[in-house]
């Protein structure tokens, strides 16, 4: 069978069995979709790009670039095989979740609304160093989260499910809430990490804390983060949200302590090489016939 490959850059290297196409010379609205075989939505397209997979009637393989697949889940069909970016995001987000971790503790946007107003007000803020750090999500990303941070004077811990890799399972992890400084959340979006923060976990943290979250917005409940945060006894600082994006005039704007990235953690300049390098590596083992990286879902091939 014929592989034709759609993915948003038209230079892509592929086999010479393989078709390339792109934009460039596929339109996704203007083309018979029903050949493509191997599909990498634009990694911003959102669910809009997804969504063009149920024209795609020989579809066989779905390559998303996040590392997050929950989105993609609703688009397959039994015979896709859904693999996901696990990996090319690690730089990009790691470097993220530790520079909004310093931003907040180090008052960042105080400075930026004080530049702004021409205002000198010299304060003293935390400093990272001396924090207990839990990092919830200890896969690829957050144990690179956890390197990033081993230049720092902290002690950090990393939760899991599995109790990997040097990391606690989750199963205790409600026993050390209360003792960390800095929650750091890179947990994929399952049922069972939905609503993961709600008002009961969000209170055993401990005064001070601050929670970060560069996962998906629904781990967190948001109105009783909304709660904690305008009591002022918690920070925040956000990457994602729950809604997302967030819209103009939503409680989360005006919350006390809170910084909001959106949803930025994976795109840096540091994405796109990696993402080629993925994708350009699945399409040569598919040609000769070796397994793919990063399946998350088996299709029925």
């Amino acid at each position: 069978m014929k592989q034709f490959i759609w993915s948003q850059w038209d230079d892509l290297r592929v086999p010479d069995e393989m078709v390339c196409l792109s934009p460039a010379n596929a339109p996704l609205d203007s083309t018979d979709l029903s050949q493509i075989t191997f599909y990498v939505p634009a990694y911003t397209g959102t669910r809009n790009a997804l969504e063009y997979s149920s024209q795609m009637s020989n579809l066989r393989i779905l390559q998303v670039l996040n590392a997050g697949y929950d989105d993609a889940l609703a688009y397959l069909r039994p015979e896709i095989t859904l693999c996901n970016g696990r990996g090319i995001h690690d730089a990009s987000t790691a470097e993220l979740a530790v520079g909004l971790t310093i931003a907040s503790l180090r008052g960042f946007p105080e400075f930026v609304r004080n530049q702004v107003e021409g205002k000198w007000s010299h304060a003293r803020y935390r400093s990272l160093n001396d924090r207990k750090i839990g990092i919830v999500g200890f896969g690829s990303i957050g144990q690179r989260i956890a390197r990033n941070l081993s230049g720092f004077d902290v002690e950090v811990l990393g939760f899991s499910k599995s109790g990997r890799d040097g990391s606690i399972k989750m199963e205790f992890f409600d026993s050390y809430l209360p003792s960390l400084d800095v929650v750091i959340l890179i947990l994929p979006l399952t049922d069972e990490s939905r609503g993961l923060f709600e008002a009961r976990r969000l209170a055993l943290m401990k005064d001070g804390a601050l929670l970060v979250n560069v996962a998906r917005g629904a781990i967190v409940v948001t109105a009783d983060l909304i709660t904690e945060l305008n009591s002022g006894r918690i920070t925040a600082a956000l990457d994602v949200t729950d809604p997302e994006p967030l819209p103009p005039g939503h409680p989360l704007w005006s919350a006390k302590g809170l910084l909001i990235s959106p949803h930025v953690g994976g795109n840096s300049s540091a994405f796109e090489p990696r993402a080629r390098k993925l994708v350009e590596s699945q399409l040569a083992r598919l040609a000769k016939g070796i397994a793919l990286e990063n399946i998350v879902v088996q299709g029925n091939q």
